[in-house]
């Protein structure tokens, strides 16, 4: 009876040991792993690890931010790693509030990957430097007008090392110079003692001497920041050349750095994209292209930005944010401005020489070229800045408003001074009246669950109501000339005062309530889950020594000066109430209660 078991036992055995086997060789052909001595390698068939650097977003209570933020981006990139095939303790992710510690941690991980080379982690196993990508988005000090946009915005950070050899310029391109936050609390203790010893100065009546002080410390703690900035941004680009060097990949996401080519760059948006992107949806939705001389599309465009203070512009930079004509200094923090006014003029520079498009303060017209940006350009940094300038603008002289029939605000924190400006100017209904058939309870019943809705425009006369003739209309309807007067003035009025399409950028929480009600047009954010998933494709093809060309999302392009670089690259999404659903809430951007239902 033994005997007669023993074959059976003995093939079971036989048969368990080769389905040890195949496991084995199975895990070996995908992961490619090489055991000696109880440690397991783990070469370029592997996933590998990734480590992600990004800047620390800012604490904030108010929920009038954009929902393109570092803090977003982070758990959304790490599901789509482990989607990918990343084991999540392979997966590390490091903040930083300056890019000088940004530099130093990034300086840190490599310095420390390398030296433990060939050593074991805790669970026996090594990564190559091949198998490892580092996501890396630089710090840059962006201005109080493109943040408003988000984190997402591309800017270009300087180095000393680039072929200009400025040694002094270490900024970010688009904003103001950048400084990390050692440099700057090194900067207000600069100013403090300033200060002090102007207050000693004061005392002893010295103020032409206090002054002097107060100019030289400035002038030294700026310098201070210059330099601590450069330090590390040198210090950022020798670290990531050593990671290169060493085998590793580098990804830039968002932000560039100059002269430096990484293995691809992530490009979000950018400040033409925003510009372009909302002049298209305005384009689209008043059928420029059916529009008339006789009846223009009337559209006006703010451009706030943040101009640099020297201590000597005070009362320039007061006039200009008052200023219909915007009269602005062409400067580097201008550059977001200059870049997103030429993507909305690439869109409507056509319509304005046909003259189908014109502009209600007469800022733009035919004659307007892309380099004229600031006829519309004005300081936002103040609070109710944009409201100002929206009613100067308007400003009609007579009891009904200045007809209007878009508003491109640009981001939603200028939109939502421009939606509380026109209130008070006496514009009345919202975006939605643009369509009869599609109502505000229609709106919100699709955003509560039905379709998304495909709304149009209302029929548009081509020839203006302004040009018939008042005695033929009065002959046609029996009326008396005062009788039509009297309905015209008021059919003019109430044309006059329709609320306009109104646009923004940023998806910010505290906006969406407007776009629902139709008080705000439309919204616009990064595709960020989208990109989110092409980071961690890119990052499963670099580990494993595949190429970026098969990815349907990457074109080669110029970077930081540099050409052919991989870009991975998303369209914007555009949001509405008529596909708000579709868009926001059902990929879990925001929540039915934060759209206020």
């Amino acid at each position: 009876m033994v005997f007669a078991h023993r074959p059976a036992t003995a093939f079971t055995a036989l048969a368990a040991t080769c389905a040890m086997v195949l496991s084995l060789a199975s895990c070996a052909s995908n992961s490619d792993t090489h055991t000696n001595d109880g440690q397991t390698t783990i070469t370029m068939s592997s996933t590998g690890a990734v480590a992600l650097f990004t800047p620390s977003d800012g604490i904030t209570l108010s929920q009038q931010t954009p929902l393109n933020k570092w803090a977003k981006l982070t758990p959304d990139l790490t599901a789509s790693l482990t989607d990918a095939g990343f084991k999540k303790d392979n997966i590390t992710h490091t903040t930083s509030d300056s890019l000088d510690k940004q530099s130093r941690a990034i300086q840190d991980y490599v310095v420390s990957h390398l030296s433990d080379k060939g050593k074991t982690n805790d669970a026996g196993i090594v990564i190559e430097p091949e198998n490892m990508t580092l996501l890396v988005a630089p710090v840059v000090e962006a201005d109080a007008s493109t943040r408003q946009y988000g984190d997402y915005v591309s800017q270009e950070l300087r180095t000393t090392q680039d072929e200009s050899g400025d040694d002094a310029d270490t900024s970010a391109n688009g904003s103001s110079n950048s400084s990390s936050a050692d440099s700057s609390s090194g900067s207000t203790s600069g100013s403090s003692d300033s200060k002090d010893s102007a207050d000693a100065k004061d005392s002893s009546g010295s103020t032409a001497q206090s002054d002097s002080t107060d100019s030289s410390a400035a002038t030294d703690s700026a310098d201070t920041a210059d330099d601590t900035q450069a330090e590390a941004a040198d210090r950022l680009v020798s670290s990531l050349k050593l990671a290169k060097e060493s085998g590793m990949h580098v990804v830039l996401l968002g932000n560039s750095i100059e002269g430096y080519k990484p293995d691809a760059f992530v490009k979000f948006t950018d400040a033409q994209t925003i510009g372009k992107l909302q002049a298209e949806k305005i384009v689209s939705k008043l059928q420029l292209a059916k529009a008339s001389k006789d009846n223009p599309k009337r559209i006006e465009v703010l451009l706030p930005y943040t101009p640099v203070k020297d201590g000597t512009s005070d009362d320039a930079s007061d006039s200009a944010s008052g200023d219909a004509s915007g009269a602005v200094a062409d400067t580097d923090e201008s550059a977001f401005a200059q870049e997103a006014f030429r993507g909305i003029w690439q869109v409507l520079g056509a319509y304005y020489e046909k003259g189908v498009a014109e502009s209600p303060s007469g800022t733009l017209d035919a004659n307007t070229t892309e380099d004229d940006w600031r006829a519309v350009a004005y300081d936002a940094s103040k609070e109710g800045s944009s409201a100002k300038v929206l009613a100067t603008r308007l400003k009609s002289g007579t009891d009904s408003p200045t007809r209007v029939d878009a508003v491109i605000a640009l981001n939603d924190y200028v939109a939502s001074e421009v939606v509380s400006e026109l209130k008070d100017l006496g514009y009345t209904g919202s975006a939605a009246d643009i369509n009869p058939q599609i109502t505000i309870s229609g709106i919100v019943g699709n955003i509560a669950g039905k379709k998304d809705l495909a709304r149009q425009a209302v029929p548009d006369p081509i020839k203006s109501p302004e040009n018939d003739t008042a005695d033929q209309d009065a002959a046609d309807d029996g009326a008396s000339k005062d009788e039509h007067d009297a309905s015209s003035d008021k059919t003019d009025k109430a044309r006059d005062s329709q609320w306009p399409l109104v646009t923004g950028y940023g998806a910010y929480i505290s906006n969406i309530p407007s776009v629902v009600n139709g008080k705000q047009w439309m919204t616009g954010i990064a595709n960020r889950k989208a990109i989110a998933s092409d980071i961690a494709d890119a990052c499963a093809r670099l580990n494993t020594g595949k190429a970026l060309s098969g990815m349907s999302s990457v074109r080669n392009g110029e970077v930081g000066g540099v050409a052919k670089v991989p870009i991975i690259s998303e369209p914007p999404l555009a949001v509405s109430a008529s596909n708000l659903k579709a868009a926001l809430i059902d990929p879990g951007y925001i929540t039915l209660a934060d759209a206020g239902l």
